[in-house]
Formats: C-alpha cells, structure tokens, sequence
C-alpha cells in the first residue's frame, strides 16, 4: 500500500516528530518579541508569587545601602553645621599673642598700645585686647585658693564681645560704666563650673567679691575665653594690679585684606622685634575640621559595602533556588516558543526589580537615619544626591551581576528535561 505524499511540501504526510520551536524556526516563524511590559510582568512573576523571600532576600541589600547613605548623610550634615558656624563667626579674624623672646626664652609683652595701632592697620574693622591676671576666681572665699576649676582670670576691653561676634546669654557685657568696679562676666564655661546659672551672683577674685553681669554664649572661634572671667580694663588695673599690657590682640578685618593684614600685625605691634609677636588664625581649627569630616568614615562606608556584597551573594542564591523550583514553567514556556534570549532576560529583570527593591528601601532607610541623627544633634539634615544615586546604581549594578549565572543557567536548561522533572 503506497503510503500518500502533499505535492505542495514535496513530501510524504504523516505525525510530526520535531519540537514545536523547531517546527516554528522550520517554517519560517520568528518568536514573539517581548516588549518592556511584557519583560515587566514576567520578570516580576516569581517574586509576586514569594513575597516573603523576596523581602528576606531585599533585606540585605537595603541593609548595606541604608549604612552608607547614613554614613555619608551624617558626614555631610556634621560638615554643613561647621560650614554654617563659619559663615556665622566669619573667617576675618586673626589672634596675636605674646610669643617668647628669642634670646632670653622669657615671656615677652605687648605695647600697651597695641590695639590702638592695630586699629590703624588698612583693612582692619575692629580691634580688641586681653591680659591674663596672675588670679584665681572662686565661688567663695571659703573654697581653697588651689581649687581654681581651670579657670583663668582676663582684663577685656569694652570692644572684645564685637570682635568675637558673641554675645551675652544673659545679663550685659562689660562697658564703660561697669567696666570701672568689681564687676565680671563669665564664658559659659566657667560659668558651668563655678555654679552660676543667672547675673547678680558674687564671685571671689583675689580679696574681693566680684558682681556676676553677664554670662556669655558659647564662642568656638575663642575657647580661652569660655573658660575666663573678664573683669573690665580699667577695674583690673585699679582692683587687681594688671599693668595694662595686653596678652592677646584680637581683629577683624575686611575678607579681601585677611592675608595682607596677616602679614603686618606682627610688625605693626612690635616694630623691633616682631619675632616676639605670635600670629594666628582661630577659624583654621573648623576649617580643617570641615576639611576632613568624614575622614573616619571610611571604615564604616568599607562595612557598608561588604554588607551590600553579602546581599548580592543573597540575591544570586535565591534566583539559583528560583530557577530550581520553576524548571517546569521554564520548560513549558521554551515549548511554547520562548527563546534562550527571553529566558535570560526574564531571569535577570526579576534580579533586578529584586535588588532595586532593596536599594529604594536602602536609600530610604538611610536617608531616615540621617534625619532622626541631625534632629536629634541640631544638625541640617544633608544626604548628597550624589549618594544616593550611587547608591541605588550600585544596586542594580549588583543585580545585575547577581542575576547572570541564574538567568544563563535557566536558558540552557532542555525543554524536554525541564517539564519531565517538573
């Protein structure tokens, strides 16, 4: 019995035995193309479908991301509060002290005109002075003379408080009409030690009650004189036997004239030797510390990292259990026409919405931390975008890589294997 042929195919009729993608390629069929919806909704299938998983598995990622964004975001907000403190106490004021003689290894002393000749200087704003007193300041005369609390005994002039920019927290600064009798104002934190919360309390210097006028707020351009109760100029040459020449000359001047005027104040003093004439720069202390906020942070950014590496490794091991546990379904949809391409893309969107997931969470806990810590220390709250873009791109970079072996592993899998072992 002749078995019948199609004279359209040229040959003989019969069951086919080719796969059905084979048959489609045969045929001149060309696979359906994915487009990015479809890439979407297959990629996020598998994590629908195991939303605990997927939250253990995003919680690495997050955790890593979260530390280094906080890192950084404290870093910047410690930075921005110093910035913001210079801008506020200006970077135009210069100290010159009393250095040590070059020959006799003594302490020398200022002229006592030295402020009215620094004041002349071109450029130069204003001008104030300080002299230590050899004294001790207690709250009682009761107290030791050796319990002193570190804290030291100054004469100011009247113009100090406006050369500093401070001010009093409470009570008035030294004046003309104060400055005369035993009056004192105290920095706040000799304030702080000697027990003084308000004005009008008394104080012993030297063999005298002292009248507490004021209390200053805390000055970080001038710590020396935090810790010093400020009798008036004249008081202290008249009460305490000072001798009018001042240990330390503080100025400000115009921004544009800070160099110029950096390099005159110490011959302008003392135009003999000018070698005895310490010259300094109070804001250079922030500025560095500015400068180098964040320095430390470097180990901690390292811990930040390896525990986004860790959740990396955790994305990987759940895409690997993923393909494992969905063999059929990728068996099935190879039959049905899929091609290794789609399968790889598949597999590597759903690594990729997986680690995405984490980062935003990442992102937002690191950005919550930082804010809950500038609250909490008066800081602004910065977090740079640069930081948090890196952050959420090194996520997806991390995805990526985590889901390559997974995705090349599920498109070599043999449609005929996967459906008969699912």
């Amino acid at each position: 019995m002749r078995r019948r042929t199609d004279p359209r195919a040229g040959r003989r009729s019969g069951p086919s035995t080719a796969p059905v993608a084979g048959s489609a390629r045969r045929n001149g069929l060309r696979a359906a193309r994915l487009g990015p919806r479809d890439v979407l909704h297959v990629g996020s299938a598998g994590l629908r479908s195991r939303p605990v998983r997927v939250v253990l598995s995003a919680l690495g990622i997050a955790i890593g991301i979260a530390t280094m964004i906080a890192v950084v975001g404290i870093s910047a907000s410690s930075q921005a509060q110093l910035l913001r403190q210079l801008d506020a106490l200006g970077t135009n004021m210069l100290v010159a002290k009393a250095g040590e003689g070059m020959f006799s290894g003594q302490d020398v002393k200022l002229p006592k005109d030295a402020v009215g000749t620094v004041s002349r200087i071109e450029g130069v704003e204003k001008a104030g002075a300080t002299g230590d007193l050899a004294r001790s300041v207690r709250r009682s005369e009761k107290i030791p003379a050796a319990e002193t609390g570190g804290i030291a005994v100054k004469a100011a002039t009247e113009g100090m408080l406006d050369v500093l920019r401070g001010r009093a927290a409470s009570g008035t600064w030294l004046n003309a009409a104060n400055g005369r009798y035993p009056a004192v104002v105290l920095g706040h934190v000799a304030a702080e030690r000697l027990g003084i919360d308000r004005p009008g309390r008394q104080v012993w210097i030297d063999d005298r009650y002292f009248t507490v006028v004021g209390i200053l707020d805390p000055l970080p351009l001038a710590p020396e004189i935090e810790r010093s109760a400020l009798v008036g100029w004249d008081a202290a040459q008249r009460l305490l036997g000072f001798d009018g020449h001042p240990t330390a000359v503080y100025e400000r001047s115009t921004d544009a004239s800070v160099r110029e005027v950096q390099r005159l104040l110490a011959p302008t003093i003392d135009p003999r030797n000018p070698q005895n004439v310490a010259v300094g720069d109070p804001s250079s202390a922030l500025k560095a510390k500015a400068a180098t906020e964040g320095a430390f942070s470097t180990l901690l950014l390292g811990l930040g990292g390896i525990a986004l590496l860790v959740g990396g490794v955790g994305v990987a091991n759940t895409m690997i259990i993923s393909v494992l546990e969905r063999r059929h379904e990728i068996g099935l949809r190879r039959s049905l026409g899929a091609t290794r391409g789609q399968i790889r893309i598949q597999f590597v969107t759903e690594s990729l919405m997986l680690s995405g997931l984490g980062g935003l969470a990442g992102v937002a806990l690191g950005a919550a931390a930082v804010a809950a810590y500038a609250t909490a220390g008066g800081l602004p709250w910065v977090v740079p975008p640069w930081a948090a873009a890196g952050g959420f791109a090194a996520t997806l970079a991390i995805g990526t890589v985590a889901g390559l072996y997974p995705a090349l592993r599920a498109s070599r899998l043999s449609p005929t294997l996967a459906l008969a072992a699912g």
